[in-house]
């Protein structure tokens, strides 16, 4: 099953130079009642002016994954990490019990472009910490990337069964799904920009995904596309009260 999950279902929020596009994907399937689909609780599409401060401010239970494409951003946080952020430099937030965090977009890199990414943890109340990861490339072209999840050899790690990869597709290029060895798998294919033709019949463009179940459908690139790849289990283990990633309805 292949649902299509347009912008016309995001929530905007601008403030001053902070903008956002707010996907809950749960509202794809409104018999679950729930905001998230499973462990993936929201995903915020950010667009930030140059030296604009989001100040300090609190998480719980919520694992965070910051994913920028363009811009930078200065890191500081409650755990007395201080970094910066980029489109090679990778940020995990595991949230936990208790977490703060400020982020400050650098005046000469321009606007900054990226996800921020809110997937629930198995159970509440986990030790807070913060990871890093210097990517090689920027961008990998015309194959998946492992980037984030709850495996060994995922570079950032989740606490919960789900997992994160990324791909550039070039234009004209064609591409399926991973092969994995997880059972029950669901699959969240978010197109970051760019233009993807799915089988004969579906098109994703910026900002819109589809959310994919017990198929394999051909991806093939209109125009060179950034792709997000998120991968849960139907009833993967989740605790879904977190402040960011929790669902809306309760």
């Amino acid at each position: 099953m292949l649902r299509k999950i347009d912008n016309t279902i995001k929530y905007g929020k601008q403030h001053g130079g902070f903008g956002i596009q707010i996907l809950y994907p749960g509202l794809i399937m409104p018999e679950l009642n729930d905001t998230g689909f499973s462990t993936i609780g929201r995903i915020d599409q950010a667009r930030i002016t140059p030296g604009t401060l989001i100040p300090m401010h609190p998480h719980k239970d919520d694992e965070i994954f910051t994913y920028l494409r363009r811009g930078k951003v200065k890191h500081k946080d409650s755990e007395g990490h201080m970094d910066t952020i980029s489109n090679q430099k990778l940020m995990m937030m595991n949230a936990g019990s208790s977490f703060y965090h400020e982020e400050k977009t650098l005046e000469e890199d321009g606007t900054l472009e990226g996800l921020q990414i809110f997937i629930r943890p198995e159970v509440k109340g986990l030790k807070p910490q913060v990871q890093f990861h210097q990517l090689p490339e920027a961008y990998s072209l015309n194959q998946w990337r492992k980037i984030a999840g709850k495996d060994n050899d995922y570079p950032l790690q989740i606490r919960s069964n789900t997992w994160i990869l990324d791909m550039q597709l070039q234009q004209g290029e064609e591409s399926f799904l991973p092969e994995l060895s997880i059972e029950d798998t669901s699959f969240l294919f978010y197109v970051f920009n760019g233009d993807i033709q799915v089988n004969a019949d579906v098109q994703l463009r910026t900002g819109e995904s589809a959310l994919i179940e017990n198929e394999n459908p051909t991806f093939i690139a209109i125009e060179t596309t950034d792709i997000v790849l998120f991968i849960t289990q139907t009833n993967a283990k989740h605790f879904d009260g977190g402040m960011y990633s929790g669902n809306l309805h309760k």
